[in-house]
């Protein structure tokens, strides 16, 4: 029997089990309603979890694109020494594989962004608790503290492309990094990282930041540079060294203690590298190289052209082009000292930049600062201000104040058009003499071309004035008339007829209707060599050998050569009346200069990829292997020069000899030339023996002035002296020179080639022929040279073997054809003109000329009366 005290206070029933009471019945189905409904609910909401993860997880972008990723890189262009010309890039990142990143490098930015790359699998716990404790209690107001690994930063960038702060991106980076992690190494998304993060002033990667900010490649930083621009992705703007140079200096000293708590550096390492300054070296953008912008744009066109903008610009190309940057430069300097001269001789000055009131000795420099320099102002020219006297100049160099005297005969060349004075911002040089000279920029334009004769591989290009001041490039898309420059191709055409070089036609006059040719001194030779008319460029002589040729002929050949697309088959066309560039003129001369093969103009020598595999290269020329004959005579000292008098028998004169080579020894390189070809060899070589008369003896004396070597060339000058011209070569190098304005206007009275395009051309050969070995032209095996009398002068030409040299034959008459002429042979149906001036408007079928310019809408120049007469749509002289 139990006892009393010890019994249960809880009621029982009679079998001994206790007695529920009604309120702890609904307590337990209370308890059991929160459960279920607690279940239900953790079920809904597991459901709900699941329906989101998998549509994120469908939402996802793919990552099979970051496998083979090639992220958007720059475009390097090339000179021909592999000096870097330019960059083309529409985001400047240089790409870098990850073995060729210095360790330094990758351990200062792992150090900062993601200490434990290596060791979590895309996404740090760790760091994501760390940065939830700090933002719950120490940043209130602040912007979250980021715990994204690099693989979640490569995740939002290159996949994501988003910077919205939203947990749904949150939770796609971190779907996104897990599943790369599972697909990529470890080494490929760092790389991928290091190559495309942003760090400010508009590069992308650590390659295009070292050169931007401390002009060095990677395997030159300091620990201290390395840890600067590990510095910058947390903010690339706020942590810019050239903005903020102080805030750069405190974050990089931080980066270097995060790297030795990461045991990459030693703590008195880390403190030594504090110690050095925070000095990025601005370095200018990579090029383009000084003077090359127009052969840059150039290539830039034509890789735009041949490969689309986005692979030209974000490619990566690797360029290598043919400029001799030392002869563009000084090819450059030359033409705008040419057009100074010009300037200056022929134009007074135009008046200041701006002219200020109340200018003194103590607020000059103020009022200086105001004045914006114009755009064609030349780098070594200084934008001054003249001071109270009129005789000083003063003008601010790095900062500092500068005063010097202008030269007096300045001064007196700008009072022949107006006064100067006190307050006048003009532009000046200054001279070692301790003086300035004034400057002006010139009204008239130029170009020159200088290419291989062999190859057609540009050297040099230069477009115009100044770049900066206009893109539009006159070498390659102004459209001029070469006047009598065109002439070599009618004689040419003559050559391969079988016409030789002391063939005479009559030069006398030619009417037809209203068209009156005539040539540039108002004179007539009577019958007179193709020697003596091409050397004194004799229009009425040309007009009656491309009329006995036919246009067709001389139309095919020009065609050929490339020197004209399609050209008018109207006389007026053989002197001149085209349209042609500086850079075609260039490549049709080269053909003549290397023998008759078709010449095109190449800028470019091989471009690759990326990856190093070559995607072009000129084929025109190829090499191969064989037996190397003995060279045939190499010059007129080895091939002896006939002399001819009255009626020489051909059958008597010498002629190369005809034995076959013998061919022995080892087997050498040999070159093969794919190229059409425009002219036999020795009709090319008859041609080059006359132009180089016309240097020698003829109109284009100027060019050769100083030169020692053997040259060849052609004044040019279209009607009423729009254009200049002077077109010539040496066995190896051709060169062009064109002056002019943009909208054609004369130059002046006798402002032809010979005057005023001859002496720019013979300082940019002396240039280009400086460092060369002197050669001659090759005379091809079946010429034979001969001195005869042409009636004017003693001349050597090269006399092809059914030829008798010196002698001329009849040819139906002198200057047959010229008879029969119709409206349609000499253009007259279109061209009526009475005078020179009038010829200047023909219409554009008869090939006058109407150039492109850059200027397209400037209204037409009034021309003055040259008085010249009526020479005739074309060349002149």
């Amino acid at each position: 029997m139990t006892h009393p005290r010890y019994r249960s206070r809880h009621p029982h029933d009679n079998k001994g089990r206790p007695i529920i009471r009604p309120r702890f019945r609904r307590f337990r189905q209370a308890l059991a309603v929160t459960a279920g409904v607690g279940l239900v609910g953790a079920l809904g909401a597991g459901v709900l979890a699941w329906a989101t993860y998998a549509k994120l997880l469908a939402d996802l972008p793919s990552i099979d694109s970051l496998q083979i990723y090639q992220p958007p890189t720059v475009s390097r262009i090339y000179a021909s020494d592999d000096q870097l010309m330019a960059q083309l890039a529409k985001e400047r990142r240089i790409f870098v594989p990850i073995d060729a990143i210095p360790d330094r490098v990758k351990k200062a930015f792992l150090a900062t962004e993601d200490h434990n790359f290596y060791s979590h699998g895309g996404v740090d716990m760790m760091a994501i608790a760390r940065a939830g404790v700090t933002d719950l209690f120490a940043r209130h107001g602040r912007r979250p503290l980021g715990a994204s690994t690099i693989t979640q930063q490569v995740a939002k960038v290159m996949l994501l492309n988003s910077n919205v702060l939203t947990l749904e991106r949150k939770f796609k980076e971190a779907l996104l990094a897990i599943k790369m992690e599972e697909v990529l190494s470890k080494d490929k998304i760092l790389e991928i990282y290091l190559n495309g993060i942003d760090l400010g002033n508009g590069v992308f990667g650590v390659a295009a930041a070292a050169q931007t900010y401390f002009n060095k490649p990677l395997d030159q930083l300091t620990d201290a540079e390395a840890a600067s621009l590990a510095a910058l992705p947390k903010s690339p703007t706020h942590y810019n060294p050239y903005l903020h140079p102080q805030s750069a200096l405190i974050r990089r000293n931080l980066v270097l203690d995060l790297m030795v708590e990461n045991g990459v550096l030693s703590r008195e390492q880390a403190d030594q590298d504090k110690q050095e300054p925070l000095l990025p070296e601005r370095s200018p953008r990579f090029g383009p190289l000084a003077d090359s912008e127009w052969f840059g744009a150039e290539v830039r066109r034509q890789l735009i052209g041949q490969y689309g903008e986005d692979r030209a610009l974000n490619g990566g190309l690797e360029v290598h082009t043919s400029l001799d940057q030392s002869l563009q430069s000084a090819a450059t300097r030359i033409l705008r000292e040419g057009l100074v001269t010009y300037d200056r001789a022929r134009t007074g000055w135009r008046g200041p930049v701006r002219h200020v009131d109340n200018v003194t000795d103590s607020n000059w420099t103020a009022q200086l600062d105001r004045i914006v320099a114009p755009s064609g102002m030349l780098p070594e020219w200084r934008l001054g201000m003249l001071l109270p006297g009129g005789t000083r100049v003063g003008w601010v160099e790095h900062g500092v104040p500068r005063i010097a005297t202008l030269l007096w005969s300045d001064i007196v060349w700008a009072r022949r058009m107006r006064l100067i004075q006190a307050g006048d911002a003009i532009m000046v040089q200054p001279q070692p003499n301790g003086t300035v000279s004034l400057r002006q920029i010139p009204q008239v334009e130029g170009a020159a071309v200088t290419m291989d004769a062999r190859t057609g591989r540009v050297l040099a290009l230069v477009g115009g004035w100044s770049f900066r001041e206009s893109q539009f490039n006159r070498a390659t898309q102004a459209l001029r008339q070469p006047g009598s420059s065109f002439k070599p191709f009618v004689y040419l055409a003559a050559m391969e007829q079988g016409i030789a070089p002391s063939e005479k036609f009559d030069d006398s006059p030619i009417s037809y209707g209203n068209w009156h040719p005539r040539n540039y001194e108002h004179d007539n030779w009577g019958p007179t060599t193709l020697h003596d008319a091409l050397r004194e460029s004799r229009n009425l002589v040309t007009i009656r050998v491309a009329a006995h040729l036919g246009m067709k002929a001389v139309a095919e050949t020009a065609e050929k050569a490339g020197l004209v697309d399609k050209m008018p088959r109207v006389l007026p066309a053989a002197l001149g009346a085209v349209e042609t560039t500086v850079l075609k003129e260039a490549a049709a001369y080269a053909s003549i200069a290397n023998g008759g093969h078709v010449v095109q103009p190449s800028l470019i020598d091989d471009i690759q990829d990326r990856a190093g595999d070559v995607l072009w290269h000129s084929t025109a020329l190829a090499l191969s292997s064989g037996q190397q004959q003995p060279p045939a005579p190499a010059d007129s000292a080895t091939s002896p020069i006939v002399p001819v008098g009255g009626a020489a028998n051909a059958a008597t004169l010498p002629t190369a000899p005809t034995a076959a080579p013998v061919v022995s020894g080892p087997p050498v390189p040999l070159l093969t030339d794919q190229r059409p070809v425009l002219a036999s060899e020795a009709s090319s070589y008859q041609v080059i023996g006359m132009l180089k008369d016309v240097i020698a003896n003829g109109t284009g004396r100027l060019a050769g002035e100083g030169i020692d070597r053997p040259i060849a060339g052609k004044t040019g000058t279209s009607q009423d002296f729009h254009d200049a011209w002077f077109a010539g070569f040496s066995p190896d190098i051709v060169t062009v020179v064109w002056v002019g304005f943009d909208t054609p206007e004369t130059l002046g009275k006798n402002a032809d080639g010979g005057r005023i395009a001859a002496p720019i051309w013979n300082k940019i050969m002396k240039v280009a022929l400086a460092d060369r070995p002197r050669v001659d032209f090759r005379v091809p095996s079946d010429i034979v040279l001969a001195r005869y009398n042409t009636g004017r002068i003693e001349a050597v030409d090269g006399f092809k073997s059914d030829q008798v040299p010196g002698e001329s034959v009849a040819l139906h008459g002198f200057g047959a054809g010229t008879e029969a002429l119709t409206a349609t042979d000499t253009g007259a149906d279109s061209v009526v003109s009475d005078s020179e001036n009038d010829m200047g408007n023909a219409p554009a079928n008869t090939g006058a000329s109407t150039a492109h310019t850059s200027q397209p809408n400037a209204p037409a120049p009034q021309k003055p009366d040259s008085g010249e007469g009526d020479i005739g749509v074309g060349g002149l002289y």
